[in-house]
Order: C-alpha cells, then sequence, then structure tokens
C-alpha cells in the first residue's frame, strides 16, 4: 500500500463496502469491455482504471491480454488477485493500489485499451488518452449531470457534462460511439474511441 493511501477516504469507503459483500456484483463484465473486445485493437497491454474486483480485467487476461488494474481499494484489488488465481490469470494481471488523481502510467508506456467504468475526472481522462497506444481504444463509462437528480450528493464535478467526454479528447481521436444509458434523461454515458495510426 502507499504510504498516502492509509487514510484516503475514498480507500476507506470503498474498502468497507467491499469488505461487507454490499458490492453486489464482483466479477462482473462490464457491456463497454464487451464491446472493446469484439473491435480490432493493437497487440499489447490493457489498463482498467478504477477496476474495483473488475471482471473486464478478468475476460481480457482470459483472452491473454497483460492487463494493468489501477484502484484506491486494497481490498478490491485482494477480491481480483484471488479470482485471478482461481481463474488461473493470475500472472497477466498487475494489480496497482493508487489513487487516480496522482497514479500516472510509466513515462512512454501504452495501451491496446484503457478502460474505466463508474468513474469521472477531467483531469484523469487527459492522462488516460494519453496512454492508449496507435491504432488502440479508450472505453469510458461515468455519470451524467442527470445523476444528481437521484444523488444530489454526488459533486457535479464528479459528472459528465452534455458532449462529454467525446469532446474532452484530444486530437488524433476518433469517436465509434457515445451513448446515454438508461432511461433518459440518462445518469450514464458511455464513450468508445480509437487513436488514429
Amino acid at each position: 500500500m502507499q504510504d498516502d493511501l492509509g487514510t484516503n477516504r475514498d480507500r476507506l469507503r470503498w474498502n468497507e463496502r467491499y469488505a461487507s459483500g454490499a458490492y453486489a456484483e464482483p466479477f462482473t463484465v462490464r457491456p463497454l469491455a464487451e464491446q472493446a473486445i469484439a473491435l480490432p485493437m493493437p497487440a499489447g497491454p490493457a489498463l482498467d482504471l478504477a477496476a474495483g474486483p473488475s471482471g473486464s480485467a478478468l475476460l481480457l487476461a482470459a483472452r491473454g491480454r497483460h492487463v494493468t488494474a489501477v484502484d484506491v481499494s486494497d481490498v478490491a484489488l485482494d477480491l481480483l488477485r484471488t479470482e485471478a488465481q482461481r481463474r488461473g490469470v493470475a500472472e497477466l494481471i498487475t494489480c496497482v493500489h493508487a489513487d487516480l488523481l496522482s497514479w500516472r502510467p510509466a513515462v512512454g508506456r501504452v495501451y491496446a485499451l484503457v478502460l474505466c467504468t463508474g468513474y469521472f475526472d477531467r483531469a484523469v481522462f487527459t492522462v488516460a488518452a494519453g496512454a492508449v497506444a496507435a491504432g488502440g481504444l479508450l472505453g469510458w463509462e461515468a455519470f451524467t449531470l442527470a445523476a444528481r437528480r437521484d444523488r444530489p450528493r454526488l459533486p457535479a464535478e464528479w459528472c459528465l457534462r452534455p458532449g462529454e467526454p467525446a469532446s474532452l479528447l484530444p486530437s488524433g481521436f476518433e469517436v465509434i460511439s457515445q451513448d446515454d444509458v438508461g432511461e433518459q434523461p440518462a445518469a450514464r454515458r458511455r464513450l468508445l474511441a480509437r487513436r488514429r495510426l
């Protein structure tokens, strides 16, 4: 564990949630990951941000991809490690215990797929887009501002505004799809984009 995470509020909150079993569906493959896997991708590793006990990371590893899973919750990463061991893919998954607000991939490191579901921060999105390899994919799903209707304590800065996250992509990306999910006004939005060769 990184020293600065000992009293991190997000770490403590998510650890409690995962340890209590309140997270109902560990190891669920996210629809965005299934969409991405169905598309052509270059060779190379994948990056799963805010991974939690990620079924998407497990699926990618089962397909032979090396996956780096980053999360603030060490409990979630322990669950992922244990399940990866049970499925025989532990050697393909590297768990990184870190706060995404301060974590950065190694200089020059790029990924065939960068995936993040359920988390949004504009600075983290920028870092993630910069880590996508030429021809690689960026998949992102997060709450929209409409989610605050049912979750008024959800900070607005954690929510996508109209047109985001596609409007935040740097040059060199093409949007494959950006769709609102659920009843209108939708509380979630999914983006899938490719970095041009």
